[in-house]
């Protein structure tokens, strides 16, 4: 359905948690724009506000109403503006969202983020709020517009959904079971995207490693994985999360085998001891664990493995917490996402006995952040003298400016800061730099750039800053490093699935 705007009518979209919603909300800056509607002019208050709602924390609710408060005034003063609210808490709290706060003039949810340009103009004429949520999923997000955020690098979802049942995590009662996509519609997706410049994708998933069970074949995924090193012109392919249940040794040589497949892995632990993991339900053990990592090191000697990981779960004792450190010790990851657990409403987790104190939490979490913190920092060290090609990005480096340096990502996604040398590289151009110094969640390269190679995903943005248009973002972030293993934090949405 064709939807008619006022001309000029802008829009904001605010995201909060993880990949999944980041690359939905690409995908509701696309339908807003194509319904007419143009980014918000950077620091002006626009006339449609969209926020892209996360669950799993047990403050999310606080977060969402506490904002929706302080755009009150705005919708007062502004009787024409429009707040529309999606996501996993939407999907979650559905109706209670507007009895809470009945200036929201939208509430539509995970299965039909399609239908928010509608609901906008039917709450538009009708002058009521429109409350739409589905039970299942209505379109698959990848057959509707989308508004990349960048011209280098781009999202692909694999599937949608989990049937995995963790105790901790609610996305399966938000996102319903897996839905799979075809093999060959994901890799039409992937050959547009590299025609229109695109050099690096990220297939994306709740459980990519299960990818293919829903259409019978248990080893789509690698399959998957071979099947983008075919394609002219993509120079990187990542993927996450993968489920250690699930990881099979068909992945591991498919990564090992396919050149621009990168030896990296994120692989979420969130518990060492097999106690621990039990009360998860989380179907696999320490033991398991180490297992993968160990063959992915005997394939990919160089492979860089990041990981989540939670402290505090329900029932944690200082043996258990010693059994998280004793893997990570072993694993040697390059970088970890920690998280202090709290209660996520509506999970078998929020009602179990032995729910541990804050302070304890807390002391163990500062701990395992030191431990990892200094295995990161050794691994990096080791990176010192050697020469890497770094995909320049846009806006990784937050002192970049200060320190004049540009930033990017190595083949195994670490984070690079160089001097750019006598020609400045574009982002999505290639760099070649030989590090310098290591620190725990960065490298440096301070020496003149040894190699740039312009690329079409340099074209591609360059070609993006010469249109007409943006007058503003259109999706902000509500979370660091989107997509990227970050140093060892508390949550600040929520833990990547699975």
């Amino acid at each position: 359905m064709t939807v008619t705007v006022e001309s000029a009518r802008t829009y904001e979209v605010r995201t909060y948690g993880c990949q999944m919603n980041v690359h939905d909300s690409e995908r509701l800056s696309g339908l807003l724009e194509d319904a007419g509607y143009v980014p918000a002019p950077e620091g002006a208050t626009a006339d449609v506000v969209v926020f892209n709602t996360c669950a799993v924390r047990e403050n999310a609710d606080n977060k969402l109403y506490g904002n929706l408060g302080h755009l009150r005034p705005s919708k007062v003063s502004n009787p024409g503006m429009q707040i529309a609210v999606g996501g996993c808490l939407a999907q979650k709290d559905q109706g209670e969202i507007v009895r809470r706060a009945p200036w929201v003039d939208v509430v539509f949810g995970t299965h039909n983020i399609g239908s928010l340009p509608v609901l906008l103009e039917r709450a538009r004429v009708q002058q009521e709020a429109q409350v739409e949520i589905k039970e299942s999923l209505e379109t698959f997000p990848s057959t509707l517009p989308t508004k990349r955020e960048s011209a280098y690098a781009a999202w692909v979802s694999v599937s949608v959904g989990c049937n995995n049942t963790c105790t901790f995590c609610i996305v399966p009662a938000l996102r319903g079971k897996e839905k799979d996509r075809r093999p060959g519609d994901i890799l039409n997706e992937v050959r547009t995207l590299v025609d229109q410049g695109v050099l690096e994708i990220t297939l994306l998933g709740q459980n990519v490693n299960t990818y293919g069970v829903e259409f019978g074949d248990r080893l789509a995924f690698g399959k998957l994985l071979r099947a983008c090193g075919d394609i002219d012109g993509l120079e990187r392919v990542r993927f996450t999360s993968p489920h250690p249940a699930a990881f099979t040794d068909d992945v591991i040589a498919a990564m090992a085998e396919t050149p621009n497949v990168m030896h990296q892995l994120h692989m979420p632990l969130q518990s060492g001891s097999d106690r621990i993991l039990k009360a998860m339900r989380r179907s696999y053990r320490a033991e398991r664990y180490l297992g993968i990592i160990e063959r992915v090191r005997a394939a990919m000697p160089d492979a860089a493995i990041s990981t989540d990981i939670i402290v505090g779960f329900p029932g944690e004792t200082e043996e258990d917490f010693q059994g998280t450190l004793d893997v990570v010790r072993e694993s040697r990851f390059a970088n970890a996402f920690t998280f202090q657990y709290s209660i996520r409403p509506g999970t078998p987790a929020a009602t179990m006995d032995d729910q541990i104190p804050k302070e304890v939490v807390q002391e163990r979490y500062e701990r395992l952040v030191a431990l990892q913190t200094e295995i990161s920092w050794e691994e990096n060290k080791k990176q010192v003298g050697r020469t890497l090609e770094v995909l320049v990005a846009e806006g990784e480096g937050r002192k970049d400016e200060a320190t004049r340096r540009l930033s990017g990502r190595a083949p195994d996604n670490r984070l690079v800061h160089f001097a750019p040398g006598e020609e400045t590289p574009r982002p999505g151009d290639m760099v070649a730099v030989e590090v310098t110094y290591a620190a725990p969640h960065h490298l440096v390269a301070d020496g003149p750039a040894l190699k740039l190679r312009r690329t079409r995903a340099g074209d591609a943005w360059q070609a993006r800053q010469a249109a007409p248009a943006a007058t503003g973002p259109g999706v902000m972030l509500g979370m660091p490093s989107i997509g990227r293993p970050a140093p060892a934090q508390e949550s600040a949405g929520c833990s990547t699935c699975p």
